[in-house]
C-alpha cells in the first residue's frame, strides 16, 4: 500500500510542474528527483539540525523540478573594459561541465545584475544542464520560459555583469542564497525552492527523505477520509 500509494501520488504532485528527466545514471540523483524539496529540507535538519534550503528569495523563473551534481561558479565586483574575457570562466563552465549538471553562480553583491540570460540559458539547456541556480539576477525571462529551461534566481533585472564582473573561479566551495555549496553536493529544486545535499551525506539523506514523502503521501488520504489532522499527527507522527 505504501509504495504503491506513493507512485500514484507523483503525477498529482507532478501536476503543472516540468520535470527535467535529463538521464544521469546516478541511482542518488535519480532518486531525489522523485522527492518533494520540503522532504529534503526536513531530512537534513532532522538528521543533523543543520539548514539545508536557499533563502526564500531564489524563485523560479518558470514552473520546475530538478535535481542534478552543483558545477559552482563564482563572480566578484570589479569595473574594467576588457568585456566579455574577463568573464570568460563562467562561459567555460558551461561548455565544459557534463550533462546532468547544476551551474550554481554566486554574483558578490549581485542582485541588481542579471548573471544570465536567454544565451547561456540556451546553451545550458542544449548541452543537457539539469538547470541553474542564480545567487544573482536574471534576464531575458521571456525567452528562458519560451526554452523552458529551470532557472532559479534571487531577482530579475535588465541589467549585465559584462565590464563589471570579473570571474573568480569554478568548482570552488560558494554560499549561495545562505546556504554553502561545494562542487558535486546535489542540488534539488521544484515550487517550494532550492536545497543542497552534501555529496558525503547523499545516500543518508535520500533514505530519510524517501521515509518523509512516504509518510506525508500515506497521510494525505487519511486525513481526507477522517477529517482530521491531529489524530493523522498521532498516527504517523510526521507534521
Amino acid at each position: 500500500m505504501t509504495k504503491r500509494f506513493a507512485l500514484l501520488a507523483l503525477p498529482a504532485f507532478l501536476a503543472g510542474a516540468w520535470l527535467f528527466a535529463q538521464p544521469s545514471g546516478d541511482p542518488l540523483i535519480e532518486g531525489f528527483r522523485m522527492l518533494e524539496v520540503a522532504s529534503v529540507a526536513d531530512a537534513i535538519e532532522q538528521l543533523y539540525k543543520q539548514r539545508a534550503h536557499m533563502s526564500h528569495e531564489m524563485r523560479p523563473v518558470i514552473t520546475a523540478k530538478f535535481a542534478g551534481p552543483a558545477v559552482t561558479v563564482l563572480m566578484k565586483k570589479g569595473e574594467h573594459t576588457e568585456g566579455a574575457p574577463a568573464s570568460q570562466g563562467m562561459l567555460d563552465a558551461i561548455d565544459t561541465a557534463p550533462p546532468g549538471s547544476v551551474y550554481v553562480m554566486v554574483m558578490e553583491d549581485g542582485l541588481d545584475v542579471a548573471g544570465m540570460g536567454a544565451l547561456m540559458a540556451t546553451a545550458m539547456k542544449y548541452r543537457g544542464f539539469a538547470g541553474a541556480i542564480m545567487d544573482a539576477g536574471v534576464r531575458d525571462t521571456a525567452q528562458i520560459k519560451r526554452l523552458q529551461f529551470p532557472v532559479f534566481a534571487r531577482s530579475i533585472v535588465p541589467s549585465t555583469s559584462i565590464n563589471h564582473y570579473r570571474f573568480a573561479g569554478v568548482n570552488v566551495p560558494v554560499t549561495c542564497a545562505g546556504v554553502r555549496v561545494n562542487p558535486n553536493d546535489i542540488i534539488v529544486a521544484d515550487e517550494d525552492g532550492v536545497a543542497v545535499v552534501p555529496r558525503a551525506k547523499a545516500a543518508e539523506v535520500l533514505k530519510k527523505a524517501q521515509e518523509l514523502d512516504d509518510t506525508e503521501h500515506r497521510m494525505l488520504p487519511f486525513i481526507e477520509r477522517f477529517k482530521s489532522i491531529r489524530d493523522a499527527v498521532a498516527k504517523f507522527g510526521r507534521i
